[in-house]
This record gives C-alpha cells, structure tokens and sequence, in this order.
C-alpha cells in the first residue's frame, strides 16, 4: 500500500522542484541584481524586468498544464490556451510601458 502511494505522488514532487528552481532564479536574480541586467534598457523597461516577466509566463504555462491538466490534451488544444496569454500579457505590458512613459516624453 505504501509502496504505491508513493508511485502515485512522483508527479507532485516533480512539480514542486520545477517552480522551486524557477521560483529560486526569480529571488536570486532579485536579490543580486546583475549590473549588466539592471543597466540595459530594452522596450522602455530593464532586462531584468523582461526575465521576471518571461519566467513568470513559464511558470503560468506549467501550473496550467499540470493543474488544469493540459499537459495529457492534444497539442492544438494546449497551444489555444497557452498561446493568447504569451501574446496578451505582453502586448498589455507594452501599451502599460508606452502610455505610462508618454507624459514624459
């Protein structure tokens, strides 16, 4: 009985060390702060901001897929729900950036 119990749950294992190195990353990169990634402006807004932005996304990406469980679904279905949130939240990023920066310009 224990044995498979055990077997049942690899999967959540699995799950937590993915968003604990993702999630690890993010505050590590946060709390370092790479000069190089604090000083390079890209889009209006710091590189640093682009990577959290970018491993927020992918971290998104992978709880739908385990929690919603998406990642047993056709391709096609997967990409229908993944693909607007990879072009909405950035493109709402971008208006933010542009429209937020225009009174001073």
């Amino acid at each position: 009985m224990a044995q498979e119990s055990s077997n049942s749950n690899w999967w959540i294992w699995k799950v937590f060390w993915i968003l604990l190195v993702v999630t690890g990353v993010e505050v590590i990169l946060g709390i370092i702060k790479p000069p190089f990634l604090v000083e390079t402006i890209f889009l209006g807004t710091k590189l640093l901001n682009h990577i959290f932005i970018i491993l927020t996304l992918v971290k998104a990406a992978y709880i739908v897929m385990v929690f919603m469980h998406l990642g047993h679904e056709v391709k096609g279905l997967r990409w229908v729900i993944i693909a607007p949130m990879f072009v909405l939240i950035p493109y709402l990023l971008f208006i933010l950036l542009v429209e937020g920066f225009s009174n001073y310009i």
